[in-house]
């Protein structure tokens, strides 16, 4: 079975073990999702962390490949982990408000849906439901990295 936890980020979480960047993302108050070619469900932007790449130019390279997303705030809001009954993996939480879309970039995400409710087919059913209640949990006070 699987188990999201949620940490805080400060110096005693290393930075090398993260794995992933999620993005949960609105714009003008609507969400943000993702389908990818392969899928027929819903997902947060988000993925892998490239060799030698910091979290956060993770976030915003993934963010950009998977909505096309040119102008953008961007917030860390807490680094998370997924666990099951082998292993344990960390990535970092954002939240971004996105205030332009470029053209989608040619890659493996089909089309971007901006949506007034969350969907019901997620790609990750037990993973992103937890991270979006994270963030709307949150009061966005993490560090503000700015507009990219």
């Amino acid at each position: 079975m699987l188990e999201v936890r949620f940490h805080e980020f400060h110096d005693s979480v290393a930075d090398r073990p993260l794995k992933f960047a999620i993005i949960v993302s609105r714009h003008n108050g609507q969400w943000v999702f993702c389908k990818h070619k392969e899928r027929d469900t819903y997902e947060c932007p988000g993925g892998h962390r490239e060799p030698n790449e910091n979290i956060d130019d993770t976030a915003k390279r993934e963010l950009w490949e998977e909505t096309g997303a040119t102008h953008f705030d961007l917030q860390r809001i807490c680094v998370y982990s997924v666990r099951d009954d082998e292993n344990e993996t960390y990535g970092m939480l954002y939240y971004a408000d996105i205030y332009e879309f470029g053209p989608l970039p040619a890659l493996e995400i089909e089309k971007v849906e901006i949506l007034n409710e969350l969907p019901f087919k997620w790609t990750y059913p037990l993973i992103q439901p937890k991270l979006i209640e994270k963030v709307e949990s949150t009061h966005f006070s993490g560090t503000a990295l700015g507009i990219f």
